[in-house]
């Protein structure tokens, strides 16, 4: 079943939170090509169009394989960069043509399960930070290639969790529902980045749904990544919705995938059966799982009240 021609067409033309979207992965071809050229770094091609044929896709990989994309273009955007530098990284970098809000932009550190070493620096960040935009640490990676994980996670976790620093974890994309049980009962995640396979065990899936547990759900990513069945119709995010989940739509790496959140929500329109009610309440959901300070929360979860004609007296 062909699944790449759903169009970017918008079909909810509300306010929209999103909550797993990488800067590494959402950042313009343009934007690239400038800092390669600025620092004097070689990228494999000079225009947008020939950089575009090495880094964007839309026809299903593995994880690993999409994974390998960001080799191509990091090492322009990686590493000491002026402060000036990282401003025009974020003003600039966001891939033009989304009709959705962005209502408050926020920080989240990654720390990648390959690097354990990374994990103590990540959190020492946070601390450091936290009052500056950082609302938390998350951890990536392949997990179709290293599922175990590090004592340096757990401690740098456990660090977090002490500081009162937010916790999301990818798990459970490619890897086994052990991997989100991991990230929840050892990690304290608050949220799962993807999290598709716990479903795979009836009685985690159902523990977390009573946790209230947030899953950020990238639907267009799976399909593309190889993280879920092929066919769109038997998608996670189905079950997640008909069992009233705690979730939101999110678009993940919108530069690789040549995505914007309107193919997201078509996909899952299309697809999946989803209504403006099931995006109204994602959105509700997203908002309040989101990191931010308690009264920037409320005063979001106000404005989607507000936009959704919805009256709510108490805001949780």
């Amino acid at each position: 079943m062909a699944h790449n021609s759903t169009n970017n067409v918008q079909i909810f033309n509300k306010p929209r939170v999103e909550l797993h979207l990488h800067l590494d992965g959402a950042i313009k071809p343009e934007t690239i090509l400038y800092f390669g050229k600025k620092r004097g770094i070689k990228l494999p091609a000079d225009s947008v169009e020939g950089l575009m044929s090495y880094v964007g896709y839309d026809e299903p990989r593995n994880l690993t394989q999409f994974l390998e994309i960001f080799s191509y273009y990091m090492p322009a955007i990686a590493g000491d960069l002026t402060p000036d530098e990282v401003v025009h990284l974020v003003n600039q970098g966001f891939q033009e043509g989304e009709k959705h809000f962005k209502i408050k932009a926020r920080s989240i550190l990654c720390c990648m399960r390959h690097m354990p070493e990374w994990s103590t620096e990540i959190v020492s960040l946070c601390k450091k930070y936290r009052n500056e935009g950082v609302v938390g640490m998350d951890l990536a990676g392949d997990e179709s290639l290293n599922c175990k994980l590090n004592s340096g996670h757990c401690t740098a976790y456990e660090e977090a969790f002490k500081n009162g620093i937010h916790r999301t974890v990818h798990a459970g994309e490619v890897g086994p529902s052990t991997v989100v049980k991991e990230a929840v009962d050892v990690l304290k995640a608050e949220r799962i980045g993807h999290g598709y396979h716990t479903i795979d065990d009836f009685c985690l899936y159902k523990r977390l749904l009573k946790l209230n547990i947030h899953f950020e759900i990238c639907p267009w990513s799976s399909y593309l990544t190889g993280a879920c069945d092929p066919d769109l119709m038997k998608h996670p995010a189905i079950r997640f919705r008909k069992d009233k989940a705690n979730y939101s739509l999110n678009t993940d790496d919108p530069l690789i995938f040549k995505s914007t959140l309107d193919k997201d929500y078509c996909v899952v329109s299309k697809y999946m059966g989803f209504t403006e009610d099931d995006f109204m309440e994602a959105n509700i959901n997203g908002a309040r799982s989101c990191f931010l300070p308690d009264k920037e929360k409320e005063e979001l979860l106000m404005t989607l009240y507000e936009a959704y004609g919805m009256v709510q007296s108490t805001v949780c």
